[in-house]
């Protein structure tokens, strides 16, 4: 297979260019005159996430000029305004934003108006956060905490159907405000249909393009939005691909968006290497942020997703050397915390490493991996209550996040619940289909609830989709012998045994005690995997015991004396091995008394012949022992 620009196979790229060709191709000077424009109203109105992450794609394209074309930037008539304007930018900024929602409650321009009541929203996410303690943290609001997001959402609606004082409706930014009031309050449906509008009043507001994301639970969902025909778009369709799991598509758009101009883009970088990172494709997911780590070695945006594979791949020194740089850029942020966090989950210091995702939280409550790395933290020191509630947390925050699923699921089989996680586990695999570890977790707890056949199904699944750990053929051979179909246990254990033998580079089969035993492989060559040694020392010799018996209940001894000498190798099944030889030894003694016959005398010395199987030395050696 070829692969083409950031490992996507090649067909799925010219698929991608045939699908949707006109995509591709974007009048950069027109899209730069838009980022322009967007960081500006962005700015004037507070909005610097927005602003900053316009202003990171607008430098991606610096070389792009603009020839003095005039951007006819945001026109509002602030003059009976703009001393209030200014006065109450001046605090907003300084997040003294009590004062700046008083001197503009008056104002009726929509630029200073959403000053306004972004202010009131503010101040009080402010109070909760600052209200917080170990106890309290959390995601979700308290019921008693609802009153002003309530009294705000009661106004926008109102201004947005009837106007206030003569004010016109809501423009893009009050639309985006009602969407994330609604969505704090739970009003799913009315949030979404304010930031569809919102987005398709102003397109290049990014802020409100993720918050839509956050509702997009499926792709079906995404398909039925009725989105602007605008070049922002593809950037919000590879990020819900992301969040989805459909990193395969996440993938693609990335690629045709770095070719379609914005190749200098950090963003699309790390965006790229999160989707490595779910496919786990580690390697290249670090080399992508090692590349971005050059190019912006200030950023800290991500970092904490890094931070999860150097972990992963269990390198100390490079994860230290991050928790250091990060503190001196800026020990208060969140993803500072959750390298240090997982420096300390590395050292298995687990106290430490909850104490740092609990400052994390703090700094923000809904930051989705301090409450997932938390859960597990907790699982570690057998908290299982405590992960319960940080597991609960993060689904609060995102509900597609299936670690946090997978983790309920795994905390609930540690409580000997298993109808309770088979729940989570459904939920965990159908946010992640193609993962093997959910279908062996699903099977598994099936088995627990006697449920062999769909357990069974689980595996097979778990087989077609890759089995990364390697234990679902062997699961589903005992599933076999539990439902006594022997014959299909037997293919099942003959693959896991011919997967799992250590070889030798010429095919020879090495093992327990390091010695070479074959020079052939003892089974179907069909299957296109070779065994690297990687099966447990107890399941292999239970496999070689099953088909040692297995093959001399059907009378194939030759196959049978192989297996049985491969349970000699092992400690555990050592003396079931003797006493299998001695049955075939017997079994071949009955079949050769039947077959022989007795020949006539030679004539000249009186002989008898007795027609005998050819046997090899050991099989001699064996049988006079």
């Amino acid at each position: 297979m070829k692969w083409g620009y950031y490992n996507i196979p090649v067909h799925t790229l010219r698929k991608i260019l045939v699908m949707d060709e006109g995509s591709l191709f974007f009048d950069l000077k027109a899209v730069k005159g838009d980022l322009l424009r967007g960081i500006h109203k962005c700015s004037q109105r507070g909005l610097m996430n927005s602003a900053k992450w316009l202003a990171e794609l607008n430098y991606a394209l610096n070389d792009v000029k603009l020839d003095n074309v005039k951007l006819n930037y945001d026109q509002d008539k602030v003059s009976s305004e703009s001393d209030s304007y200014l006065l109450a930018k001046s605090y907003f900024d300084l997040k003294e934003y009590d004062r700046c929602a008083f001197f503009t409650e008056s104002c009726r321009v929509p630029k200073t108006r959403f000053l306004h009541l972004y202010s009131r929203y503010l101040a009080s996410e402010k109070k909760r956060i600052n209200n917080m303690t170990e106890k309290t943290l959390s995601a979700v609001m308290e019921p008693s905490e609802m009153g002003p997001l309530r009294e705000l959402a009661s106004d926008l609606r109102r201004e947005r159907s009837e106007g206030s004082l003569g004010s016109s409706s809501l423009d893009g930014f009050g639309l985006y405000l009602l969407g994330i009031v609604a969505k704090r309050l739970d009003l799913l449906a009315e949030a979404e249909e304010a930031l569809v509008a919102a987005v398709n009043a102003e397109p290049t507001h990014w802020g409100a393009w993720l918050e839509l994301a956050s509702l997009v639970t499926d792709r079906s969902k995404l398909v039925d939005l009725k989105l602007p025909s605008h070049w922002i778009k593809h950037f919000f369709l590879g990020h819900v691909y992301l969040e989805i799991q459909l990193n395969a598509e996440a993938l693609s758009t990335y690629w045709s968006l770095s070719h379609a101009g914005f190749g200098k883009s950090n963003y699309i970088t790390a965006q790229t290497a999160i989707a490595h990172h779910n496919q786990r494709d580690v390697d290249q997911a670090i080399a992508l942020f090692q590349k971005l780590q050059k190019c912006d070695p200030y950023r800290l945006d991500n970092l904490d997703t890094y931070s999860n594979l150097l972990y992963v791949k269990e390198l100390k020194v490079e994860l230290a050397n991050l928790a250091h740089h990060a503190t001196q850029i800026d020990e208060y942020r969140a993803e500072t915390c959750c390298v240090i966090g997982n420096l300390y989950s590395l050292r298995a210091e687990h106290q430490k490493a909850v104490l740092y995702f609990t400052r994390a939280l703090k700094l923000n409550p809904y930051f989705l991996s301090a409450w997932t790395l938390m859960g597990h933290e907790f699982m570690e020191m057998k908290n299982t209550n405590a992960a319960i509630r940080s597991y609960r947390q993060a689904i609060e925050v995102n509900r597609r996040d299936y670690r946090a699923w997978y983790g309920l699921g795994q905390t609930y089989e540690i409580l000997k619940m298993p109808a309770y996680c088979l729940y989570y586990y459904h939920r965990a695999q159908a946010l992640k289909p193609m993962d093997s570890r959910m279908l062996v977790a699903l099977g598994e707890t099936y088995e627990k609830l006697e449920r062999m056949r769909q357990a069974l199904g689980c595996y097979k699944k778990a087989r077609g989709v890759g089995d990364i750990e390697g234990g679902a053929l062997l699961k589903m051979a005992k599933i076999y012998e539990k439902l006594k179909e022997l014959d299909h246990a037997a293919e099942s254990y003959k693959e896991y045994v011919q997967e799992n033998e250590p070889r030798t580079e010429d095919g020879s089969v090495v093992i327990g005690s390091g010695s070479i035993v074959a020079t052939t492989p003892i089974v179907s060559s069909a299957s296109p995997r070779i065994g690297g040694g990687g099966g447990d020392r107890i399941e292999m010799a239970q496999a070689y015991k099953f088909l040692a018996n297995y093959f001399i209940r059907r009378d194939n001894l030759d196959e049978a004396y192989v297996y049985s000498q491969r349970c000699l190798e092992y400690d555990e099944t050592k003396e079931e091995g003797k006493a299998l030889l001695r049955t075939i030894a017997q079994k071949r003694s009955l079949q050769e008394e039947g077959s022989m016959q007795v020949e006539e005398p030679n004539c000249s010395s009186g002989e008898l012949y007795l027609a005998a199987p050819n046997l090899d030395w050991q099989e001699k050696k064996h049988r006079h022992l």
